[in-house]
């Protein structure tokens, strides 16, 4: 019995993560590597944890009852997990197992020093490290402290941070397995991590050491400041030397002590420049061997090195797969989109397959390989300009990029052209309110063809009739009128701002001058909602009863109260116009508001409480009215200057043809999620036949299928469950991770800065896109459907796509950390006369809910108020 609950290291490889723990399969497959030197010792099995487990008392029923509490709860989790720990660690380990365990130690040296370490099978993973997570026990001395640290090992699967860290990687208690490292103790002159990537900038080309006198803990637990060099292409490049007051050594007896580092060595590096050169080389054989970078722990032993873990780092973006070895520069959709959640597989493929340009995918999000562009003169600064004028953020990344010498080779233009003269207006279409009603025509007349044409189509013929949907789609995104109408609003907006400061020393004028321009249908939206609550407003029944809902089907009860046909038949207007809509609707498997219509309720009653009935008339007439007395001053002001009549009326022109255009920005993004709708609907009622042949478990697993692999199903009526799964399990993990606005090739993410130095100290700075100052308390939204607002309220958010447009009625100004001047929030920020603030770093974490802030729509700045 004893080959099952103890082997040695030297037996065991990375697959044997089941039944040793991913701290010990890493450590054996470190072991196999020529030239990697690691203290020997062994691995206490899971099997010997599963047996410990089944004598637990009611271990089962406690596990059910952990895995039902909620992570934020502390108290009820640490008290549960605490008993847990108490019960594991009162079992005493059978005569057989500690024979195991004894046996192991004698033949490794029975009085040596040990490490006895925690290796849980969710832990170095992939997709999660749980890094610190289990205990380590340092220095053990005699057989019976191995032993009983061993237990306790096995009671730390149960500490509360573990516990909280797995439910929040959506990880089972039940299915995680501890196995434990029993390994021979080195007494280091120094040690430290080697990560073989960057941890910060994520460039995997460049290697991080971090290195400390004594034992590595003091690191880890963060007890010392480190040594930091940074390692380039054979060559440190940077390099950090702390002075290490403090280190951590073995005690003779067993246990570990803090000591004073000799003060004539505190301020010299740990290592040399040769021995870190030499760790990298033998970090870098490691990473080869793991397949990706590593988080590698090591000691230094006579100049000799020991490495004692090696782990996956988790958290590095990842980065778009390529068929050459050239740099690359990506630019993310997803900041573009306002839309930087994690998409599903299936909602990467179709949006791919519908879009204008080329893109490819890392970490669940959608970039564009803009290296092309950044290559030539031309290019470079055309793109420069555009992406500028919106996200400065993205400029500055780019611009930080471009800097490097060599990076981006500089190609002669391909042929005559250059960027647009700044302010320049170039009208390549008429001021004529007719080409976008053509516009609009053209796309209902798509969407109802495609909703009449894809009825009872199934199986291989749905996918070959959604393929050349998408053509159409493209086709029709493509319309000659479609971007100059687009560009058309978006340069006069340009135009108006930089003249307007110019002649008249005012920023942001269009701001003022777009206020209720017609035609825009996402500022629609947000005003419709007001006359959703103008029906429901007046039935008591109705008010209470949608407070207490708690699910989508709702809308059949509602008609049984008073007042309860009006308020459905109105809410069901407003989902025939807008349901096909949600947060993140760029990924078509999420659910719209048709689909879940409860999602709407906190932002109709906030509307019930906060608005007096006619408010969403009142609202357009006075923005329109602001708009035409801002288009008198200004006009009148030009007149008075030199040369006056002429800017006046070239002002007029302008303003008459942002009016006209600056609306349809909108509208195409409104077409694509309705044709979206369309194309899921179809797909969905793919999947539940598929359910029923029993080709799939549940219909949403077709959201971690590509539209291609999907196809494929339907074809073969066959579908790997296992690739499904691990899908899912990718997903997970790539929600935990933030993109950036630039990625390049080499895995370095930048997000730029604003380099300014015209802001009050301790001001939060972003790009201002909607002029006006407002004070108010700092309502911080991270999910709409947890909006709950007062009159006077800002709001504040990570992003805001078109969805989002029904808070806006209800704020006095926005913030948020993702977007640019011509983004939906910028746009209807505008609209609605909102002071806004957008690409504000950090702003959800930097401002608390609650707190009262000031936003300087104009100037581009937020303060937090005392």
């Amino acid at each position: 019995m004893s080959e099952q609950y103890v082997l040695d290291l030297e037996e065991v490889d990375e697959t044997q993560v089941a039944m040793v723990g991913g701290k010990g399969a890493h450590l054996g497959g470190l072991a196999r590597i020529d030239g990697v030197r690691v203290p020997g010792g062994f691995c206490v099995t899971t099997d010997a944890f599963q047996r410990i487990m089944a004598r637990v008392p009611a271990m089962a029923d406690l596990l059910e009852e952990l895995s039902h509490l909620n992570p934020g709860d502390r108290e009820e989790v640490g008290t549960l997990s605490a008993r847990i720990r108490r019960a594991v660690e009162g079992i005493a380990l059978p005569d057989d197992l500690a024979a195991a365990v004894t046996g192991a130690l004698a033949r490794h040296g029975e009085h040596a020093a040990y490490a006895v370490r925690s290796s849980a099978t969710a832990e170095d993973l992939p997709t999660a490290s749980f890094a610190g997570q289990q205990d380590t026990y340092l220095n053990v001395v005699g057989t019976t402290a191995v032993l009983r640290h061993i237990s306790r090992c096995w009671a730390s699967l149960f500490t509360e941070r573990a516990v909280t860290y797995r439910r929040r990687n959506g990880i089972d208690h039940r299915t995680v397995q501890m196995a434990v490292v029993v390994q021979r103790m080195v007494l280091p002159q120094a040690a430290g991590i080697l990560f073989t990537a960057d941890p910060v900038t994520g460039d995997r080309k460049v290697a991080t050491v971090d290195a400390g006198f004594g034992l590595g803990e003091a690191l880890v637990s963060g007890l010392v400041n480190p040594d930091v060099f940074k390692v380039r292409d054979g060559e440190v490049i940077a390099r950090t030397i702390a002075a290490k007051e403090r280190a951590l050594d073995a005690l003779p007896d067993g246990g570990t002590q803090e000591k004073a580092v000799d003060a004539r060595l505190r301020e010299q590096p740990a290592l040399t420049d040769e021995q870190v050169l030499r760790l990298v080389r033998l970090g870098r054989d490691i990473e080869a061997h793991f397949g990706r970078p590593q988080d590698i722990e090591w000691c230094l032993v006579d100049d000799d090195f020991r490495f004692v873990q090696s782990r996956p780092v988790t958290t590095l973006f990842p980065v778009p797969e390529t068929d050459d070895q050239h740099a690359h520069v990506y630019v993310s959709v997803g900041h573009q989109q306002m839309m930087t959640d994690a998409m599903k597989p299936l909602g990467l493929s179709v949006w791919r397959l519908t879009a204008m340009a080329p893109m490819c995918e890392a970490g669940g999000r959608l970039f564009v390989d803009v290296t092309r562009q950044l290559s030539s003169p031309a290019g470079r600064a055309r793109l420069l300009d555009l992406i500028g004028r919106g996200d400065p953020l993205t400029r500055d990344a780019l611009q930080t990029v471009l800097d490097r010498d060599g990076f981006i080779p500089t190609l002669p233009d391909a042929g005559p052209g250059g960027p647009p003269a700044r302010g320049a207006a170039a009208p390549s279409i008429e001021t004529d309110p007719a080409v976008v009603t053509e516009l609009i025509k053209r796309n209902e007349e798509f969407l109802a063809a495609l909703e009449h044409d894809i009825p009872h189509r199934t199986g291989p013929a749905l996918f070959d009739f959604l393929l050349q949907a998408f053509e159409e789609h493209k086709r029709v995104l493509t319309d000659p009128l479609n971007l100059p109408a687009i560009m058309a609003g978006m340069e006069a907006t340009w135009w108006l701002n930089d003249n307007l400061l110019q002649w008249l020393g005012e920023k942001n004028a269009a701001d003022t001058l777009t206020l209720s321009a017609p035609g825009n249908v996402t500022s629609e939206m947000g005003l419709a909602l007001l006359d959703v609550a103008d029906a429901v407003r007046p039935h008591p029944e109705v008010v209470a009863f949608l407070r207490a809902v708690e699910d989508e089907n709702f809308l059949d009860e509602l008609a049984e109260l008073p007042g309860g046909i009006a308020a459905r038949d109105a809410i069901e207007a407003y989902l025939d116009r807008y349901g096909m809509r949600c947060v993140g609707e760029i990924d078509i498997t999420r659910p719209r508001w048709r689909e879940r219509p409860d999602t709407l309720l906190p932002l109709i009653l906030d509307n019930v409480r906060n608005f007096e009935p006619g408010a969403a008339g009142r609202r357009f007439e006075e923005g329109r009215q602001r708009a035409r007395e801002k288009e008198h001053e200004v006009l009148s002001r030009l007149r008075a200057l030199p040369d006056g009549d002429r800017k006046a009326d070239e002002t007029k022109r302008m303003i008459d043809r942002v009016r006209t255009f600056i609306g349809y920005r909108e509208y195409p993004k409104y077409a694509i999620v309705s044709r979206y709708f369309v194309y899921k609907q179809a797909l969905l009622e793919e999947a539940e036949r598929l359910v029923e042949a029993g080709v799939l478990r549940e219909k949403e697993d077709v959201f971690y299928l590509t539209f291609q692999e999907f196809h494929e199903a339907a074809r073969a009526m066959r579908v790997d469950e296992r690739l499904i799964r691990r899908r899912e399990e990718a997903f997970r993990s790539y929600q935990a991770l933030t993109p950036p606005r630039v990625l390049t090739s080499d895995g370095e993410t930048l997000n730029g800065a604003y380099r300014r130095d015209d802001v009050p100290a301790g001001a939060l700075i972003g790009l201002p896109v909607s002029a006006g100052t407002v004070e108010g308390r700092a309502r911080v939204i991270l999910d709409m459907a947890q909006a709950d607002l007062e009159a006077g309220d800002i709001l504040v958010t990570t992003c805001t796509d078109p969805s989002w447009s029904p808070l806006f009625v209800g704020v006095a100004g926005v913030v948020t950390e993702v977007g640019g001047l011509m983004t939906h929030g910028a746009v209807i920020a505008r609209e609605y006369g909102l002071p806004a603030v957008v690409g504000v770093e950090g702003a959800t974490r930097l401002i608390q809910d609650g707190r009262r802030i000031r936003v300087h729509g104009t100037d581009g700045y937020v303060e937090i108020l005392p």
